[in-house]
Formats: structure tokens, sequence, C-alpha cells
């Protein structure tokens, strides 16, 4: 049995049932007036605004993920300049998704307070800032610096995913959230090929070749140095894109500080306001009273959230996604060693595998997405996807060409193509409006420890032996398949309730 439990039981100070948004609310006494946002959009303004509104957060993303496609590949090559071990080069990608598992659910959090623009504000600027730091770079604590500030300030991903949430209806969510996924893939075609060029030797005689010498002889001598500065300036692209073209979809909650939303202060200040304009929702005073980090937030989440047989569905989906950052990321680490090992695949020919995953990546979840919400449900499509990672995960030892393996990687990417959308859509459905980006945070968290776990794990199965990532891996992501199930259930028996 699906059920939604009261939430007048477990929030019995929550404010009343919203009127629709073009009506203002009445107002406690309790709180002072509230000022009309100036710049705003909801799912209730015209279908143009929101577009364009959904076109601005893909293109913010895109040319941020254009600047971590850049630097990522790079990553080990620039600290072996160092002298960095094995070992060390793992802890810089580590550290990373440590910082993510950290700050994500707290940005997502202040947010949901302070509104969606400040956040993509601070975190495209941020980025900017450890690219710099990356081009910079001349001893390996700085280069360790610039990795702990890209994961600290890495929020982007989670408060645009919670932007999109905001300005989509239910039934256009999942191809909301398939533009992020779309912006990945883009990123991570387009990325690496930008990172070989700008470090080819072919390409430093070609700037000679025009009369900068100069130039060309520091980019041989500093290669890594340019696609960092390169990266820099890309996301501050996106910064000024969020200032002068992202409108605000969050009422502003003046006074509510980063205290409260880590669970350091309880209840909104004195003379605090909150915007209740009518194209904006307001933050409840429900949400404001526990922090992300607090157990009162989660129970009380977890209290008002859809059940299946009384297991919490939003928490069903937040293992789902651990599990899938968890084995795509194992599989990573895995896969280049058993293309090299195994089949005697060049560092090209892996390049290759990765670029035809991004352009299905881009094709299923920028175009087809849409189609298929249309059609079938988002938990069956979760489901099915999750299926096809699997199969793909485990047919992956089993391949002896180049052909074979790009089959089976085809039939990963494409399961992963079809349950990251979804899934996405599917918690933002399951939490409450005002704590939608304290949800997708924590979710983008998990995420970030499935991706600092999942690289060991694979390189550690993989010198038991070559098939172990990947058959186990297949094996632990498996349980997703169940997730999905139990939310088919869960959506078939909410149908019957309703019908």
């Amino acid at each position: 049995m699906t059920s939604r439990r009261s939430k007048s039981q477990s929030q019995p100070q929550a404010q009343p049932q919203a009127q629709p948004e073009s009506q203002p609310q009445s107002q406690p006494e309790s709180q002072p007036e509230s000022q009309p946002a100036n710049r705003s959009v909801s799912p209730n303004q015209p279908a143009a605004s929101n577009r364009a509104a959904l076109a601005t957060v893909f293109l913010v993303v895109m040319i941020d993920l254009l600047g971590f496609g850049i630097v990522l590949p790079l990553l080990p090559f620039y600290a072996k300049e160092f002298a960095a071990t094995p070992l060390t080069i793992g802890l810089l990608y580590s550290v990373y998704s440590f910082m993510q598992l950290i700050f994500s659910p707290l940005w997502g959090g202040l947010s949901d307070r302070i509104g969606r623009r400040p956040i993509m504000l601070l975190s495209t600027f941020g980025a900017s800032m450890a690219y710099l730091l990356f081009g910079f770079a001349e001893t390996l604590g700085i280069l360790f610096l610039s990795r702990i500030l890209a994961g600290g300030m890495g929020g982007n991903i989670s408060t645009a995913q919670a932007y999109i949430a905001d300005v989509t209806t239910k039934e256009d969510r999942a191809r909301g959230m398939g533009l992020i996924g779309a912006a990945f893939g883009i990123g991570f075609v387009i990325g690496p090929a930008s990172a070989t060029l700008m470090i080819h030797p072919a390409f430093h005689s070609f700037i000679g070749s025009l009369g900068a010498e100069q130039l060309a002889v520091w980019m041989s001598d500093h290669r890594f140095a340019l696609p960092g500065f390169f990266a820099s300036f890309l996301s501050l692209c996106s910064f000024l894109m969020v200032m002068l073209k992202l409108p605000e979809t969050v009422a502003v909650q003046r006074g509510a500080g980063l205290g409260e939303v880590i669970g350091l202060g309880i209840g909104t200040r004195t003379g605090a306001r909150m915007n209740t304009g009518t194209s904006v929702r307001p933050v409840t005073r429900a949400s404001a009273r526990a922090g992300v980090f607090t157990l009162r937030f989660w129970r009380r989440l977890l209290d008002t959230t859809e059940t299946s047989n009384g297991i919490p569905l939003l928490l069903l989906l937040m293992i789902a996604f651990f599990l899938l950052s968890f084995g795509e990321s194992s599989l990573y680490s895995a896969f280049p060693l058993f293309a090299s090992e195994l089949l005697n695949l060049t560092a090209e020919q892996v390049g290759v595998q990765f670029f035809f995953i991004g352009i299905i990546a881009v094709v299923i979840q920028g175009f087809l997405i849409k189609p298929l919400t249309n059609r079938f449900p988002e938990e069956r499509i979760f489901m099915v996807g999750n299926g096809l990672m699997v199969i793909g995960l485990a047919v992956i030892p089993l391949a002896g060409s180049m052909t074979q393996l790009a089959m089976a990687l085809s039939v990963m990417a494409i399961g992963k193509s079809l349950n990251t959308p979804t899934m996405t859509s599917l918690i933002s459905q399951q939490a409450d409006e005002s704590d939608v980006g304290a949800v997708m945070g924590t979710a983008q968290g998990l995420s970030g420890l499935g991706r600092m776990i999942g690289p060991s794990w694979g390189g550690a199965m993989f010198a038991l032996a070559y098939a172990i990532p990947f058959v186990a891996t297949a094996a632990i992501v498996s349980g997703t398949i169940w997730i999905g199930y139990r939310l088919v259930r869960a959506s078939v028996n909410s149908a019957k309730l309703e019908g």
C-alpha cells in the first residue's frame, strides 16, 4: 500500500496548503509584510518564460561542465609533474567527491532559504577560482587546494536541478532533468577533446606560426596552465550568465543564516522577511526551523513522503542514487585497465569509447526522454534503465573486441541515460517544495560518496581478477532494479486509490 503521511501531524506549525501562486497568501501577524521579487518564474508562468529559464540553466551548466571536462582528464598527468604516486592521484579525485558530500546538502538547503541565484553565482565563481588555481599550480599542495575548492563550491548541479523542479510541472520534470544529463554529455565530449588540443605540441607550433612565438614557448613550458585558465574563463562566463539572465524562483527569506541551514540555529531571526510575491513560492516556517544536517529535518521529511509497505520512497531513491553513482564510478577506474590490458586498446581508443557514451547521453536525455515519459510512467523507465545498466556492466568482461566492448558500453550508457533524469525527477517530486534544494543537494552528496568509493573499489577488484569489478558491481547495482519495482508498485497502488 502506498500512502502519503499526514503533513499536519508531522508539521503542526506549517502554513496551510497554499492557494494558487497567482493569489497572495495571508501571513500570520508574526511575519512581516512581504515584498514582491523583481525577477521570478514558476510553473504557472507562460511557457515561453519557463523555456527561456530552462535554456539559460542548460547553457550555464553546460559551459561550466565544459571546464570540468577539460580539467578532469588532465589531473593525473598534471599530478605526475609533481612526482605524485598513484595513491596521491586517487586522493586528488576523492577529495573533490568528499567535499561535495559535505557541501552539496549545505548549498542545496541554503538555496531553499536565500534563493537559487545566489548559490549558482557562488558556485560558478568558486569554480572559476578553483580552475585558476589549477592553472597557476606549481606544487602538489596548490593542486590539492584547487580540487578542495572545486568540490566545496560544487553546488551548481544540485541547485540547477532544484531550479528545474521549481519551473517545471510533474509531467515535464524528467525532460527538464534530462537537460542536465545532456549538458554532462556535451561537457564530457567536447571538454576532453579541447584539453587534448590545448596541450598538444602541434597546437603550440600553430600558435607560434601566427607570430606569437613567446606565447607558444610559454604554452609548451606550462602545458597544463592554458586548460586551467580556459576552464576558469568558461566558469566565469557561467557566472555572468546567471547574474544577467537567470531569474529567481525562490522567495527570499531575509535573515536566514548559514547556521540555520546546518542546524546550528533554530527558527527565523526576529524581523525576518519572506517574499511571497505572486510568481514565487514562499519558504515555509517548518522548513526554516531545522537544518539540513539535523535528524529533525530528515525525520520530518521522511514522515511526509510517500511510502511503500512502510518504506519512504524518498529513502529508496536516495539509496538508488548512491548505488548507481558507485557503479558508474567503479567502471571509470576498472574499464581503462580492462581495455588496455585485456584488449590492448590505446588511450585514444579508450577515449573514443567514452566519446560515444557522451553522445548517447546527449541524444537520449536531450531529445528522447520527453516522448518516452509522455508514453510510459517515469517509474517504469527508471526500472528499465537500471536493468540495462546492470546488464551492460555484467557483459563487459565477455567483450573480446573493441566492437563488442562498444556494444556492452552502449547498453550501460542507454540505461544510465534513462535512469538518471527519471530518478532526479522522482526525487524532486517526493520532496516538499520548500525542501527541494536540500533534498537535491543531499542526493548529489550521496552521489559524491559513491564516486569517492567507487574508483578504489574498481581498482582493488581488478587487481583480484579482471572480471570481478564488473560482475560484482553489477550484482550490487542490481538492488536498484528492486527499488524501481517498488516504485512501480507504489505508483500503481496510488493510481488505484485515486481511481
